[in-house]
């Protein structure tokens, strides 16, 4: 679709006009004034150029009538996050914002699977939700789906697969489902579900809580497993956080307060170096010993959880060094509804120093073997044959 005026002459015209603006109000001093012009003049040659790309486009491209605008100006956003070599930021559209604040909240719409993208380029089921449409259609840990929809996985690629697994809820989905080298055809509804992020169980006379991800719904989830372990008698906590990528800074925090005295639990530093206080504990805590299981993907939100528990002498970490994702995005939404999340500071821990691009150092390091590994990546490996448990309990034990 074209319009009469180019998206970049728009672009453009309303940027140096707002730049203009900023500088006439807030110039100050000539040091300011300097800096301002400096500014204005590099923005300018950015949008004359992105102007110059467009009205070429517009002149010369051979399918110039199917250009789609909401398309260009998605892909500009998207490509000036890029450009800034920050990994974790991202551009939304309104719709995928809209997926964003779901699985923030713990909540997704789908068939209700846990799932990887298997070796030879298929999805491979790694577990199923209670009482989930993929539950009831009787998929199975470790079966293959092959299709979506008519359409092979492999050929769409594993991302593009899942995504038209999630859906809408209310409709279903077709999938051809390999299980020991049969293929089966199964129509599966798709419904909106809150995410399981918490499993716990008595493990001999301690508790035992696998965290998978920190989002709204984990709290309530981990309360009730903490209620319920320490009303079995439970004589020490083991939380497993391995794999856990991490989450929503105010569902750790909250987390945390559960078990820390009154102290910090988190610190902001800015680009500035300024900083502010994030999260506080309170005095009531729950005084059991307790030890964490960490490895290299253990990142973010996991990494505080664990560094803070140290930090306060609660708990040792027993596994490998952890990711090392010491940085915190904050969630800026723009007009249209779209939005993009960006690094805006240090997340500290408590009292030790700030683990980004380092990890946090284990005080028991313990390994997997390779097959050992492979067991654990297929949720195969039980927690008796699990070296790394096996520490973590003859740790907690030393701790009584």
């Amino acid at each position: 679709m074209n319009k009469k005026i180019s998206l970049g002459a728009a672009v453009t015209f309303c940027a140096i006009v707002a730049a203009i603006t900023f500088a006439i109000t807030w110039m100050a001093s000539s040091d300011t004034f300097d800096g301002l012009v400096s500014n204005l003049t590099q923005r300018d040659e950015i949008y004359q150029k992105m102007d110059e790309i467009d009205k070429y486009v517009r002149t010369n491209y051979l399918n110039q009538n199917e250009v789609d605008d909401q398309a260009l100006q998605d892909s500009i956003a998207t490509g000036y996050l890029a450009g800034l070599g920050d990994k974790y930021a991202a551009y939304y559209t309104a719709d995928s914002l809209k997926q964003k604040e779901l699985d923030s909240k713990g909540v997704m719409v789908g068939i209700g699977v846990t799932a990887s993208e298997d070796e030879s380029g298929y999805i491979k089921i790694i577990s199923t939700y209670t009482d989930s449409p993929a539950e009831a259609a009787g998929i199975l840990p470790q079966d293959l789906i092959v299709s979506v929809d008519g359409e092979d996985v492999k050929s769409i690629g594993y991302l593009k697969a899942m995504e038209k697994v999630k859906g809408e809820a209310g409709t279903t989905v077709k999938l051809v489902v390999r299980r020991g080298g049969q293929d089966s055809e199964m129509e599966v509804s798709r419904k909106q579900m809150e995410i399981p992020t918490v499993e716990y169980r008595m493990e001999g006379q301690n508790g035992y809580i696998k965290i998978s991800s920190f989002k709204e719904a984990t709290i309530d989830q981990f309360n009730k497993a903490i209620d319920e372990l320490t009303a079995q008698g439970a004589q020490g906590l083991i939380f497993d956080l391995r794999e856990n990528s991490g989450g929503t800074l105010d569902s750790v925090s909250k987390m945390l307060d559960k078990l820390l005295p009154e102290g910090v639990i988190a610190t902001k530093v800015k680009a500035d170096g300024t900083s502010e206080v994030l999260a506080e504990s309170d005095a009531v805590e729950i005084n059991l010993p307790m030890v964490t299981i960490g490895n290299k993907n253990t990142a973010s939100a996991a990494e505080l959880f664990i560094c803070a528990l140290r930090d306060y002498d609660k708990a040792k970490l027993v596994g490998t060094t952890t990711y090392g994702k010491g940085v915190m995005q904050e969630l800026h939404t723009l007009k249209d509804g779209s939005a993009i999340n960006l690094t805006t500071g240090y997340f500290n821990p408590p009292k030790s120093e700030n683990f980004n691009n380092k990890g946090i150092t284990p005080d028991f390091e313990v390994k997997l073997t390779e097959d050992q590994q492979k067991l654990f990546d297929e949720r195969a490996l039980e927690l008796e044959n699990d070296p790394q448990f096996t520490k973590a309990v003859e740790v907690l034990n030393t701790t009584k």
